[in-house]
């Protein structure tokens, strides 16, 4: 009988390192790999870390270390770093964290399964070395599908059978192992960015854009739904890109009703949409498509139009204004978020004022701020006019209050609303707590449902906004109004 071999796989960062996560379960498990949910119990503890931020690099190592620190007080016996921090940076990584014993990249997940043997078995596994995937794909993205089939991309698995062998009936079931059982799950659609904003350092470590197969996200929807999954966030790194490397730059516009059409999935959402690249097409889908929500998670960063040239983006607060007018105008109860960072290189007074227009117009349900900070090998880190970090942490701070005023505003003006919110949690603290078609998990605020007794993980549920707590919203069930005017 072949020895119990236990891993435990912590995840950080977005919902694109999630569905990363459970590729790597899946190649585990199908390679006879025990899936345990805490470190300790794990013979190995892999940390799927992430490279974006400072703040995010920060976390990554303190979970690599708290890893590290369960070694000679139970079972854990070895730590490994995987994702896009161990491969931005690979070996530099593995010098500066010896207590790592495995830093992995993106090419080593197709024998993630051997090489957590080896360093179990106290061999050796060369550190990742890391390289400029942008290179690794053909300039023109009419040449990257075929020259991508020797190119590591995570979370692009296709399913695990051939054609065929794949069986008559029933989804087939992909190279993944679902690690809790939410009833939302990410989808993977496509991977890397052509995009070249000065200030991001994404695609030098995640590559250019490549499409999946609408065929495979098909696949893994249908797979995800008999999993009892609701709700599928379609995830990449530019969503509105997707097809351009398949022939058709409005395939997701032909994807979405047919995603939304997959028995048991109730609610399709689509993230990480760019300003500049959005098509009115794509708005009427949206909008009009029953099951596919209508929101927008729109990446602005900014609205003036001097910090936008130089963060190489594209637009001004008028044009971003008229671009929600033309959302709400077909969808008025539409869910916009955005990203935006202060204190660019160069920002002025007046800059940083017409960022503040553009918040007081938009009526975002979310708003996520971020101070300027220098990112290792990107264009802004060249750039002049910096500004002192006592002038970007003031702005922050200033609006980091505006976006909390404006969020909480805009959920007041949700009172009396009806929401079709997606239960996620039922427990005697907290009641039963879900989202709305507006809210995105984990990023946009919930909804908790007074007078939901009775009510289970995964109902989909009617209810009227009653009240508001910040971004949060109190909602009844409109069932119980109902019972109330009878």
């Amino acid at each position: 009988m072949p020895e119990r071999r236990t891993v435990a796989l912590v995840t950080l960062g977005c919902a694109r390192n999630e569905v990363d996560s459970e590729e790597l379960a899946g190649r585990l498990e199908a390679d006879g790999w025990e899936l345990v949910e805490d470190a300790e119990s794990a013979d190995v503890a892999v940390v799927n870390t992430c490279g974006f931020v400072e703040a995010a690099k920060k976390d990554s190592v303190d979970a690599l270390l708290e890893a590290n620190d369960l070694k000679g007080h139970g079972r854990t016996q070895a730590v490994v770093a995987v994702g896009c921090m161990a491969e931005r940076y690979g070996k530099e990584l593995a010098d500066a964290l010896p207590e790592a014993d495995g830093v992995l990249g993106f090419d080593d997940y197709e024998d993630i399964s051997g090489r957590l043997q080896t360093i179990l078995s106290g061999g050796n596994v060369e550190a990742h070395a890391p390289r400029d995937r942008r290179k690794l794909l053909p300039i023109s993205p009419a040449e990257r599908q075929e020259a991508g089939a020797g190119i590591a991309l995570p979370g692009h698995a296709p399913a695990d059978l051939p054609d065929g062998l794949a069986p008559a009936s029933g989804p087939r079931a992909p190279l993944r192992r679902r690690l809790d059982g939410a009833p939302v799950a990410s989808v993977k659609l496509a991977s890397g960015c052509d995009r070249r904003c000065s200030f991001c350092a994404i695609p030098s470590f995640r590559g250019s854009f490549i499409s999946r197969r609408p065929s495979d996200v098909l696949n893994e929807t249908r797979w995800l739904a008999e999993q009892g999954v609701k709700e599928v966030m379609l995830v990449s790194e530019n969503n509105t890109s997707y097809g351009k490397d398949l022939g058709d730059i409005r395939l997701l516009e032909s994807l979405l009703p047919e995603l939304a059409a997959v028995d048991g999935i109730e609610r399709v959402r689509v993230s990480y949409l760019q300003p500049a690249e959005m098509r009115p097409g794509l708005i009427d889908v949206l909008t009009g498509t029953d099951k596919v929500v209508p929101y927008f998670d729109l990446s602005f960063q900014h609205s003036a139009p001097g910090v936008l040239r130089a963060m190489r983006r594209f637009g001004d607060t008028d044009r971003f204004l008229e671009l929600l007018d033309t959302i709400r105008s077909k969808a008025p109860q539409a869910g916009v978020r955005s990203n935006f960072i202060v204190g660019f290189p160069g920002e002025s007074e007046s800059d940083f004022a017409e960022l503040e227009r553009f918040l007081n117009g938009a009526r975002l349900d979310a708003i996520g701020v971020f101070g300027y900070s220098d990112e290792e090998g990107t264009e802004a880190a060249t750039y002049e006019n910096k500004l002192d970090e006592d002038v970007v942490a003031e702005r922050l701070a200033r609006v980091s209050r505006l976006a909390e005023q404006l969020v909480s505003q805009r959920a007041e003006e949700r009172l009396g609303e009806t929401v079709e919110v997606l239960v996620e949690s039922v427990d005697d603290e907290d009641g039963v707590v879900g989202r709305g078609a507006h809210q995105a998990p984990e990023t946009d605020g919930q909804v908790r449902l007074t007078g939901g007794a009775g009510l289970s993980v995964g109902r989909m549920v009617e209810a009227k906004v009653v009240g508001t707590e910040g971004v949060d919203l109190v909602a009844e069930p409109l069932d119980r109004f109902e019972e109330a005017a009878r």
